[in-house]
């Protein structure tokens, strides 16, 4: 059905998925009676809802809207699959729409000149002779590409939505598959709607069962290496492999090709797969590095960390004596430094980069402590960058180091977002530092450290700290890990524990559990419940939550669950009952409902997204809600960040009465609850259970199966990846110290010959 109509208020708009619902306004009788408005405009044009992604915000250019009419919470609407602008020829039609703000780098002004120079041909000229335009005064060659890179993407934008229609992308998606496959995009497309499958996101399933709709090839050597592509994308989203062993890829695209076809003979073959396979890889469309796969975007982030990071190793700095200074501030500050500790300070001056490692409780503050303040001592006009890659991890590092200036990586580096792959908006400049820290760089994935390590200017000095026996990124790759098993980074391994007095469990069984052994002490701060299901384990924990919120205070404790869906005793599920007994309903007034989501005065809630005022992961509370037309809530992240969420900003929050393991990365709270249950078997690892204790600083409780706690001992590192990256830096090192007659360590002999 199509709609011809005008733009005439915004009733929402998120910004992030360009999602909108805007009332239009029209002439058309056909306009169903239940969709429209009741009250009566001086226009005597008919109002109603139309649902769609990036309709245009502008009263001056009809538009021809299709789709269909759907009943929803909010009535009927009318949902948008494809639009398209009305530009009448005629000199004031033209005018309308350049002025509209529809195209980049056209203003009112510019577009008045356009039109009085070329008249009714001005979308003609910018169509085909788009040069014309310098005769314009003030379009400048930088202006003129901004116009027609704006142009064509809103021509190419339309043309791959009307193309893929049956797939009903938003315009965020068909933005990535311009921005994938270029300008080319169409042409790419025609021939092919399996090339989608190259781009992360769209899975082989959606597009295979549309193109089986209309009689596709199931032997089609496009549908097969569109199978390829998401065996490849499935692995580093599901296990943070950044390649696949190509046996297990052919494995991965036979299930993926054959999984719904029930007749044998009609199943696509190995030798078809192994053959789509090769082709790729000639076409270096994927790259094969030792019969291993990978895309060749991934393998160039990891090849390109492995030679910068060989670079830092050969780069040798100014031999530094810092002993005195360091004596100096031992005395001034009354510090006592370990042997390790001591050995960790030195480290960091004699190399350009170096790690310090430990689990919570060793000493691994102190360090750095003493290492910025013997810097600033010899290096006083020395720039110095504190990092890590939460914004909680950040805060507990500029209050632990009293140096107030730490910021996430993403912050530092100008990224806009996780997903973002582009250039960063303060460009690609190296990092103004002459000595960067970065602590928690075991939550570090391959794609950020590409970004971080291509920023790091020659002479900076690296330290590196972390706990490598944490849970590995969220992300593909295994970073931390990677470069310490590589043997020739300087590592400092801090295993004394100063943190909890000596009586304390929660470090002493951390170091066991990380051993393997399941004997484990028991006491005030170490305590493990019995229960035997998931709702026993779920009402213990909610008990336990309620008396230690009203002891301690609801910022002191968290429960920290393995599972985020599944069970009673996973975090969401647990939100949703906890926040009925810690926040109960008390009235409309004090509540706001977005979608399927609803938030209350004085709720704990979470950002999930990074932005640049707060970090994913942040924790704050609710204190006012908006349930006027500007539907909105009032939020505190403490330390002074009170902030304002629209109605379309508030995806990037939920309830955190509860959260798991893995969002609890980087961050630190007095007393954790845990749950630990044989349902939830598939997450336990020991890095699991040993992240979990471990952001802790006073008490543990776990309730659940014992055999549920050991299986989880016993199970060293589920999270194991498939990555190069140490043996890459490696080979760099030696082929770098060959050419700069640097004598190779002894200890790389052995890890040389199994690389090469």
């Amino acid at each position: 059905m199509k709609i011809e109509c005008t733009f005439d208020t915004k009733i929402f708009h998120n910004p992030m998925n360009k999602y909108c619902i805007f009332r239009m306004k029209t002439d058309d009788p056909l306009i169903p009676k239940e969709a429209r408005g009741d009250r009566i405009y001086p226009d005597h044009l008919i109002r109603f809802s139309a649902v769609g992604y990036e309709l245009p915000m502008t009263d001056v250019v009809k538009l021809v809207l299709e789709g269909d009419w759907e009943k929803g919470k909010y009535g009927l609407q009318f949902v948008v699959e494809q639009w398209h602008e009305i530009v009448p020829e005629t000199e004031s039609g033209v005018y309308n729409y350049l002025s509209s703000g529809l195209l980049k780098g056209i203003g009112s002004k510019t577009a008045a000149e356009i039109v009085a120079r070329f008249g009714v041909n001005s979308l003609k000229v910018i169509e085909n002779t788009p040069e014309k335009l310098l005769e314009i005064r003030g379009i400048t060659p930088e202006r003129l590409e901004e116009i027609k890179l704006s142009y064509a993407e809103s021509r190419a934008l339309r043309d791959i939505m009307t193309l893929l229609a049956p797939f009903k992308l938003t315009p965020k998606a068909a933005l990535r598959i311009y921005q994938h496959l270029g300008p080319a995009s169409l042409e790419i497309l025609e021939k092919s709607p399996y090339s989608l499958c190259r781009i992360p996101g769209f899975g082989f399933a959606r597009v295979d069962s549309i193109m089986q709709k209309n009689d596709c090839d199931l032997h089609d050597p496009m549908r097969v290496q569109g199978a390829l592509f998401c065996a490849l994308d499935n692995a580093g989203n599901d296990g943070g492999h950044l390649f696949v062993e190509k046996t297990k890829l052919v494995d991965g695209a036979t299930t993926l090709l054959n999984g719904k076809i029930p007749v044998p003979a009609l199943r696509v073959k190995k030798e078809e797969i192994e053959e789509a396979l090769n082709s790729m890889v000639l076409e270096g469309t994927v790259v094969c590095a030792r019969d291993n796969i990978y895309h060749p975007r991934v393998f160039a982030q990891e090849d390109t960390v492995a030679q910068i990071l060989s670079k830092l190793l050969i780069e040798r700095p100014p031999c530094e004596f810092i002993q005195p200074i360091l004596e100096k501030v031992k005395a001034d500050f009354q510090i006592r430094l370990s042997e390790k500790q001591e050995v960790a300070v030195n480290e960091a001056f004699r190399n350009n980069l170096s790690i310090i490692t430990g689990s919570p409780g060793t000493g691994k503050t102190t360090v750095l402590k003493t290492i910025l303040e013997v810097y600033r001592r010899i290096n006083p006009e020395g720039k110095i960058r504190l990092m890590a890659p939460t914004g909680r991890a950040s805060r507990n590092m500029a209050e632990s180091t009293g140096f107030k200036d730490a910021r996430t990586m993403h912050n530092a580096l100008g990224l806009i977002s996780e997903e973002d792959d582009g250039d960063t908006k303060n460009g690609n400049e190296p990092i103004d530092a002459d000595l960067i820290i970065v602590d928690e760089f075991s939550m570090v994935d391959m794609w950020l450290a590409y970004k971080f390590f291509s920023r790091i200017r020659k002479g900076t000095k690296l330290v590196l700290v972390g706990d490598p026996d944490q849970l590995p990124s969220v992300r593909p790759g295994n970073v931390f890990k990677e470069m310490i098993a590589c043997g020739i980074i300087p590592v400092t391994v801090l295993d004394q524990i100063f943190r909890q007095s000596k009586d304390s469990f929660i470090a002493h069984n951390a170091k066991i559990i990380n051993r393997g052994e399941t004997t484990l002490y028991y006491g005030d701060d170490f305590q493990f419940i019995n229960a035997k299901t998931q709702e026993e384990t779920a009402m213990i924990i909610m008990e336990l939550y309620c008396q230690e919120v009203y002891e301690h205070g609801i910022e002191h404790v968290q429960i920290l669950s393995p599972f985020r869906h599944k069970g009673d005793a996973s975090s969401d599920q647990m939100n949703v009952t906890l926040r009925e007994i810690i926040n109960p309903y008390t009235s409309d007034e004090d509540e706001v409902r977005v979608g399927g989501t609803s938030f209350r005065v004085g709720d704990r809630i979470m950002q999930n997204k990074n932005t640049a005022q707060v970090s994913n992961g942040d924790l704050g509370f609710i204190r006012g809600v908006d349930n006027s037309t500007e539907v909105g809530v009032d939020v505190d992240f403490g330390e002074e960040r009170k902030l304002k969420y629209r109605a379309e900003d508030m995806s990037k929050l939920e309830l955190a009465y509860a959260t798991t393991i893995h969002k609890a990365m980087g961050s630190e709270y007095d007393i954790v609850l845990m749950p630990l249950l044989k349902s939830h078997n598939i997450m336990l690892s020991r890095n699991l259970l040993y992240t979990g204790i471990t952001r802790a600083k006073k008490r543990v409780i776990l309730v659940g199966q014992k055999p549920a706690l050991f299986m989880a001992i016993h199970r060293n590192d589920i999270t194991k990846r498939n990555t190069l990256l140490g043996e890459r830096i490696c080979l760099y090192y030696k082929a770098m110290a060959k050419s700069a007659g640097i004598p190779l360590p002894v200890v790389l002999e052995e890890k040389l010959k199994k690389a090469s």
